[in-house]
Protein backbone atom coordinates (compact mmCIF):
# COMPACT_ATOMS: atom_id res chain seq x y z
CA UNK A 1 0.00 0.00 0.00
CA UNK A 2 1.40 3.37 -1.04
CA UNK A 3 2.09 5.81 1.79
CA UNK A 4 1.50 9.52 1.21
CA UNK A 5 4.23 11.92 2.30
CA UNK A 6 3.76 15.68 2.59
CA UNK A 7 7.05 17.36 1.67
CA UNK A 8 7.43 20.78 3.28
CA UNK A 9 10.89 21.91 2.23
CA UNK A 10 10.60 25.43 3.64
CA UNK A 11 13.43 27.96 3.54
CA UNK A 12 17.21 28.28 3.40
CA UNK A 13 18.89 24.93 2.78
CA UNK A 14 15.58 23.13 3.35
CA UNK A 15 14.69 22.75 -0.35
CA UNK A 16 18.09 21.36 -1.42
CA UNK A 17 18.48 18.81 1.38
CA UNK A 18 14.85 17.72 1.13
CA UNK A 19 15.14 17.25 -2.63
CA UNK A 20 18.09 14.90 -2.13
CA UNK A 21 16.33 13.06 0.68
CA UNK A 22 13.32 12.41 -1.55
CA UNK A 23 15.65 11.25 -4.33
CA UNK A 24 17.25 8.73 -1.96
CA UNK A 25 13.83 7.41 -0.90
CA UNK A 26 12.71 7.17 -4.52
CA UNK A 27 15.79 5.06 -5.28
CA UNK A 28 14.35 2.38 -2.97
CA UNK A 29 11.24 1.91 -5.14
CA UNK A 30 12.87 -1.06 -6.84
CA UNK A 31 12.98 -2.71 -3.42
CA UNK A 32 9.24 -2.30 -2.99
CA UNK A 33 9.15 0.96 -1.03
CA UNK A 34 5.92 2.62 -2.18
CA UNK A 35 5.84 6.30 -1.28
CA UNK A 36 3.94 9.14 -2.95
CA UNK A 37 5.37 12.63 -2.42
CA UNK A 38 3.41 15.92 -2.57
CA UNK A 39 5.06 19.29 -1.94
CA UNK A 40 3.67 22.41 -0.30
CA UNK A 41 5.00 25.74 1.01
CA UNK A 42 5.66 26.45 4.68
CA UNK A 43 7.51 29.05 6.74
CA UNK A 44 8.92 32.00 4.83
CA UNK A 45 8.01 30.30 1.55
CA UNK A 46 4.43 30.03 2.79
CA UNK A 47 4.41 33.69 3.75
CA UNK A 48 5.80 34.68 0.34
CA UNK A 49 3.11 32.61 -1.37
CA UNK A 50 0.07 33.27 0.79
CA UNK A 51 1.05 35.80 3.49
CA UNK A 52 0.79 32.90 5.96
CA UNK A 53 3.62 30.68 7.29
CA UNK A 54 1.17 27.76 7.27
CA UNK A 55 -1.14 28.22 4.25
CA UNK A 56 -4.51 26.46 4.37
CA UNK A 57 -3.63 24.24 1.40
CA UNK A 58 -0.43 23.11 3.16
CA UNK A 59 -2.36 22.10 6.26
CA UNK A 60 -4.92 20.27 4.12
CA UNK A 61 -2.15 18.31 2.38
CA UNK A 62 -0.65 17.32 5.74
CA UNK A 63 -4.05 16.13 6.98
CA UNK A 64 -4.37 13.90 3.90
CA UNK A 65 -0.87 12.41 4.34
CA UNK A 66 0.65 9.60 6.40
CA UNK A 67 3.66 11.65 7.54
CA UNK A 68 5.36 15.00 7.03
CA UNK A 69 8.93 15.34 5.73
CA UNK A 70 10.08 18.79 6.81
CA UNK A 71 13.08 20.85 5.71
CA UNK A 72 13.74 24.05 7.64
CA UNK A 73 12.19 27.47 8.13
CA UNK A 74 13.45 30.97 8.70
CA UNK A 75 15.73 33.62 7.30
CA UNK A 76 16.88 37.15 8.14
CA UNK A 77 14.50 38.69 5.61
CA UNK A 78 11.56 37.60 7.78
CA UNK A 79 12.84 38.84 11.15
CA UNK A 80 10.90 42.10 10.99
CA UNK A 81 7.52 40.43 10.40
CA UNK A 82 4.91 40.46 13.17
CA UNK A 83 5.47 37.39 15.36
CA UNK A 84 2.36 35.48 14.13
CA UNK A 85 3.63 35.77 10.54
CA UNK A 86 7.21 34.65 11.15
CA UNK A 87 8.33 31.39 9.50
CA UNK A 88 8.78 29.52 12.79
CA UNK A 89 5.08 29.96 13.56
CA UNK A 90 4.27 27.59 10.70
CA UNK A 91 6.16 24.81 12.47
CA UNK A 92 4.69 25.65 15.88
CA UNK A 93 1.18 25.60 14.45
CA UNK A 94 1.77 22.21 12.82
CA UNK A 95 2.94 20.80 16.17
CA UNK A 96 -0.13 22.18 17.92
CA UNK A 97 -2.63 21.21 15.21
CA UNK A 98 -1.53 17.57 15.07
CA UNK A 99 -0.77 17.41 18.82
CA UNK A 100 2.81 16.37 18.12
CA UNK A 101 3.63 16.17 21.79
CA UNK A 102 6.73 13.95 21.65
CA UNK A 103 10.00 15.12 20.13
CA UNK A 104 12.54 12.32 19.66
CA UNK A 105 16.13 13.46 19.30
CA UNK A 106 18.72 10.71 18.89
CA UNK A 107 22.34 11.70 19.47
CA UNK A 108 24.54 9.00 18.00
CA UNK A 109 28.28 9.24 17.51
CA UNK A 110 29.29 7.37 14.39
CA UNK A 111 32.75 5.83 14.92
CA UNK A 112 34.15 7.71 11.94
CA UNK A 113 33.08 11.06 13.42
CA UNK A 114 34.15 10.67 17.06
CA UNK A 115 37.16 12.92 16.39
CA UNK A 116 34.85 15.71 15.14
CA UNK A 117 33.13 16.15 18.49
CA UNK A 118 34.00 19.19 20.57
CA UNK A 119 34.79 16.69 23.36
CA UNK A 120 37.62 14.17 23.42
CA UNK A 121 36.94 11.16 21.23
CA UNK A 122 37.27 8.77 24.18
CA UNK A 123 34.46 10.62 26.00
CA UNK A 124 31.93 10.37 23.16
CA UNK A 125 32.96 7.20 21.29
CA UNK A 126 30.02 4.81 21.21
CA UNK A 127 27.47 7.38 22.38
CA UNK A 128 23.89 6.34 21.59
CA UNK A 129 21.47 8.61 23.43
CA UNK A 130 17.78 9.35 22.88
CA UNK A 131 16.25 12.54 24.29
CA UNK A 132 12.45 12.74 24.52
CA UNK A 133 11.24 16.32 24.78
CA UNK A 134 7.60 17.15 25.52
CA UNK A 135 6.66 19.54 22.74
CA UNK A 136 3.19 21.05 23.11
CA UNK A 137 3.00 22.47 26.63
CA UNK A 138 5.28 24.03 29.30
CA UNK A 139 6.35 27.67 29.40
CA UNK A 140 6.30 28.03 25.59
CA UNK A 141 2.52 27.65 25.50
CA UNK A 142 1.39 28.54 29.04
CA UNK A 143 -1.00 31.42 29.65
CA UNK A 144 -1.01 34.16 30.80
CA UNK A 145 2.03 35.66 29.12
CA UNK A 146 3.05 39.07 27.91
CA UNK A 147 4.84 42.34 28.66
CA UNK A 148 3.18 45.10 30.69
CA UNK A 149 4.04 47.94 33.04
CA UNK A 150 3.96 47.08 36.70
CA UNK A 151 2.81 49.24 39.63
CA UNK A 152 6.16 51.04 39.59
CA UNK A 153 5.78 51.86 35.91
CA UNK A 154 8.54 49.45 34.88
CA UNK A 155 8.14 47.11 31.93
CA UNK A 156 7.75 43.53 33.13
CA UNK A 157 7.76 40.34 31.06
CA UNK A 158 5.97 37.22 32.26
CA UNK A 159 5.41 33.67 31.03
CA UNK A 160 3.61 30.78 32.70
CA UNK A 161 5.17 27.34 33.14
CA UNK A 162 2.30 24.88 33.22
CA UNK A 163 1.83 21.10 32.94
CA UNK A 164 -1.09 18.86 33.84
CA UNK A 165 -0.64 15.24 34.78
CA UNK A 166 -2.06 13.83 31.53
CA UNK A 167 0.52 15.78 29.49
CA UNK A 168 3.30 14.45 31.70
CA UNK A 169 1.88 10.93 31.71
CA UNK A 170 1.84 10.42 27.96
CA UNK A 171 5.42 11.57 27.39
CA UNK A 172 6.57 9.51 30.39
CA UNK A 173 4.91 6.37 29.01
CA UNK A 174 6.67 6.92 25.68
CA UNK A 175 9.95 7.40 27.54
CA UNK A 176 9.58 4.09 29.36
CA UNK A 177 8.47 2.30 26.18
CA UNK A 178 11.51 3.69 24.31
CA UNK A 179 13.80 2.55 27.11
CA UNK A 180 12.30 -0.95 26.94
CA UNK A 181 13.54 -1.19 23.34
CA UNK A 182 17.04 -0.02 24.28
CA UNK A 183 19.13 -0.48 27.44
CA UNK A 184 16.16 -0.12 29.82
CA UNK A 185 17.44 2.99 31.56
CA UNK A 186 15.38 6.18 31.76
CA UNK A 187 16.58 9.47 33.25
CA UNK A 188 13.83 12.02 33.95
CA UNK A 189 15.11 15.61 34.03
CA UNK A 190 13.40 18.31 36.09
CA UNK A 191 14.01 21.16 38.54
CA UNK A 192 11.86 19.81 41.35
CA UNK A 193 13.92 21.51 44.04
CA UNK A 194 12.70 24.92 42.81
CA UNK A 195 9.70 24.61 40.47
CA UNK A 196 6.29 23.26 41.53
CA UNK A 197 5.52 22.36 37.92
CA UNK A 198 8.45 19.99 37.78
CA UNK A 199 7.73 18.57 41.23
CA UNK A 200 4.47 17.36 39.67
CA UNK A 201 6.54 16.08 36.72
CA UNK A 202 8.73 14.02 39.06
CA UNK A 203 5.72 12.70 41.01
CA UNK A 204 3.86 11.56 37.88
CA UNK A 205 6.94 9.94 36.28
CA UNK A 206 7.62 8.08 39.54
CA UNK A 207 4.06 6.78 39.66
CA UNK A 208 4.22 5.53 36.06
CA UNK A 209 7.52 3.77 36.74
CA UNK A 210 5.53 1.08 38.62
CA UNK A 211 4.10 -0.03 35.25
CA UNK A 212 7.62 -0.65 33.90
CA UNK A 213 9.49 -2.72 36.50
CA UNK A 214 12.16 -3.73 33.95
CA UNK A 215 13.24 -0.11 33.40
CA UNK A 216 15.64 1.56 35.83
CA UNK A 217 14.40 5.10 36.50
CA UNK A 218 16.63 7.92 37.73
CA UNK A 219 15.91 11.61 38.32
CA UNK A 220 18.28 14.48 37.66
CA UNK A 221 18.03 18.25 38.05
CA UNK A 222 18.42 20.02 34.72
CA UNK A 223 21.53 21.96 35.68
CA UNK A 224 23.28 18.74 36.71
CA UNK A 225 22.04 17.00 33.55
CA UNK A 226 23.58 19.74 31.41
CA UNK A 227 26.89 19.24 33.20
CA UNK A 228 26.72 15.43 33.05
CA UNK A 229 26.11 15.49 29.28
CA UNK A 230 29.55 17.06 28.96
CA UNK A 231 31.27 15.11 31.73
CA UNK A 232 30.07 11.59 30.89
CA UNK A 233 27.37 11.46 28.18
CA UNK A 234 27.51 7.68 27.83
CA UNK A 235 25.92 7.26 31.26
CA UNK A 236 22.56 8.05 29.60
CA UNK A 237 20.31 5.79 27.56
CA UNK A 238 16.97 7.63 27.30
CA UNK A 239 16.30 11.07 28.79
CA UNK A 240 12.75 12.44 29.14
CA UNK A 241 12.06 16.06 30.01
CA UNK A 242 9.81 19.07 29.48
CA UNK A 243 9.65 21.44 26.57
CA UNK A 244 12.07 24.17 27.65
CA UNK A 245 14.65 21.90 29.30
CA UNK A 246 14.46 19.53 26.32
CA UNK A 247 15.00 22.38 23.89
CA UNK A 248 18.28 23.27 25.60
CA UNK A 249 19.57 19.78 26.42
CA UNK A 250 18.90 18.33 22.96
CA UNK A 251 20.88 21.13 21.30
CA UNK A 252 23.69 20.57 23.78
CA UNK A 253 23.66 16.85 23.02
CA UNK A 254 23.76 17.57 19.29
CA UNK A 255 27.24 19.02 19.59
CA UNK A 256 28.55 15.85 21.21
CA UNK A 257 28.18 14.14 17.86
CA UNK A 258 30.53 16.39 15.91
CA UNK A 259 28.07 18.19 13.68
CA UNK A 260 24.54 19.47 14.00
CA UNK A 261 24.31 18.57 10.31
CA UNK A 262 24.12 14.88 11.21
CA UNK A 263 21.14 14.86 13.56
CA UNK A 264 17.56 13.86 12.72
CA UNK A 265 14.40 14.30 14.77
CA UNK A 266 10.83 13.08 14.93
CA UNK A 267 7.78 14.78 16.44
CA UNK A 268 4.93 12.32 17.06
CA UNK A 269 1.37 12.28 18.32
CA UNK A 270 -0.39 9.37 20.03
CA UNK A 271 -1.46 7.94 16.66
CA UNK A 272 2.18 7.73 15.48
CA UNK A 273 1.58 10.44 12.91
CA UNK A 274 4.76 12.44 12.76
CA UNK A 275 6.74 15.36 11.41
CA UNK A 276 10.36 14.50 10.56
CA UNK A 277 13.05 17.15 10.28
CA UNK A 278 16.80 17.63 10.59
CA UNK A 279 17.60 19.84 13.56
CA UNK A 280 20.20 22.06 11.88
CA UNK A 281 17.92 24.91 10.82
CA UNK A 282 17.82 26.89 7.60
CA UNK A 283 21.52 27.97 7.45
CA UNK A 284 20.83 30.89 5.08
CA UNK A 285 24.56 31.63 4.77
CA UNK A 286 25.11 28.49 2.68
CA UNK A 287 21.67 28.18 1.06
CA UNK A 288 21.73 27.51 -2.66
CA UNK A 289 25.44 26.75 -2.73
CA UNK A 290 25.21 22.96 -2.78
CA UNK A 291 27.26 22.68 0.42
CA UNK A 292 24.64 21.49 2.92
CA UNK A 293 24.85 18.05 4.49
CA UNK A 294 21.74 16.02 3.53
CA UNK A 295 22.45 13.16 5.96
CA UNK A 296 20.36 14.57 8.81
CA UNK A 297 17.38 14.80 6.46
CA UNK A 298 18.02 11.26 5.20
CA UNK A 299 18.29 9.96 8.77
CA UNK A 300 15.04 11.80 9.60
CA UNK A 301 13.43 9.91 6.72
CA UNK A 302 14.69 6.67 8.26
CA UNK A 303 12.92 7.65 11.50
CA UNK A 304 9.78 8.30 9.44
CA UNK A 305 9.95 4.84 7.93
CA UNK A 306 10.35 3.33 11.40
CA UNK A 307 7.91 5.28 13.55
CA UNK A 308 5.04 6.47 11.34
CA UNK A 309 5.08 4.07 8.39
CA UNK A 310 5.95 0.83 10.23
CA UNK A 311 8.64 0.03 7.66
CA UNK A 312 11.57 -0.70 9.98
CA UNK A 313 13.49 -2.94 7.51
CA UNK A 314 13.74 -0.03 5.07
CA UNK A 315 14.80 2.27 7.92
CA UNK A 316 17.56 -0.18 8.86
CA UNK A 317 18.80 -0.30 5.27
CA UNK A 318 18.86 3.49 5.00
CA UNK A 319 20.78 3.91 8.26
CA UNK A 320 23.24 1.21 7.19
CA UNK A 321 23.81 3.03 3.91
CA UNK A 322 24.65 6.24 5.79
CA UNK A 323 27.11 4.34 7.99
CA UNK A 324 28.73 2.83 4.89
CA UNK A 325 29.11 6.24 3.25
CA UNK A 326 30.82 7.60 6.36
CA UNK A 327 33.07 4.55 6.55
CA UNK A 328 34.06 5.21 2.93
CA UNK A 329 35.12 8.70 4.10
CA UNK A 330 32.63 10.77 2.15
CA UNK A 331 32.31 14.12 3.93
CA UNK A 332 30.48 17.39 3.44
CA UNK A 333 32.20 20.56 4.64
CA UNK A 334 30.69 20.45 8.14
CA UNK A 335 32.31 17.07 8.90
CA UNK A 336 35.41 17.25 6.70
CA UNK A 337 38.75 15.93 7.88
CA UNK A 338 42.19 15.38 6.33
CA UNK A 339 42.18 12.68 3.69
CA UNK A 340 38.41 12.63 3.28
CA UNK A 341 36.41 12.72 0.04
CA UNK A 342 34.92 16.23 0.25
CA UNK A 343 31.56 16.32 -1.53
CA UNK A 344 28.54 18.58 -1.85
CA UNK A 345 24.85 18.00 -1.19
CA UNK A 346 24.03 16.10 -4.39
CA UNK A 347 27.17 13.97 -4.38
CA UNK A 348 26.56 12.90 -0.78
CA UNK A 349 23.06 11.76 -1.73
CA UNK A 350 24.57 9.96 -4.75
CA UNK A 351 26.89 8.10 -2.39
CA UNK A 352 23.97 7.01 -0.19
CA UNK A 353 22.03 5.80 -3.23
CA UNK A 354 25.08 3.83 -4.34
CA UNK A 355 25.49 2.38 -0.84
CA UNK A 356 21.86 1.23 -1.03
CA UNK A 357 22.87 -0.76 -4.08
CA UNK A 358 21.28 1.42 -6.72
CA UNK A 359 22.80 3.30 -9.65
CA UNK A 360 22.33 7.05 -9.58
Amino acid sequence: MTKRIAVLAGDGIGPEITEQCVRVLQSMRDDGLALEFSAAAVGGAGYDQSKDPLPAETLALCEASDAILFGSVGGPQYDSLPRPMRPEQGLLRLRKHFDLFANLRPAIVFPELAHASSLKAEVVAGLDLLILRELTSDIYFGQPRGIHRNAQGLREGFDTMRYNESEISRIAHLGFQSAMKRQRRLCSVDKANVLETTQLWRDVVSEIAKDYPDVTLSHMYVDNAAMQLIRNPRQFDVMVTGNMFGDILSDEASMLTGSIGMLPSASLNDKQFGLYEPIHGSAPDIAGKGLANPLASILSAAMMLRYSLDLAPYADRLESAVRRVLAERYRTADIQEPGCKLVGTVAMADAVIEALGHAH
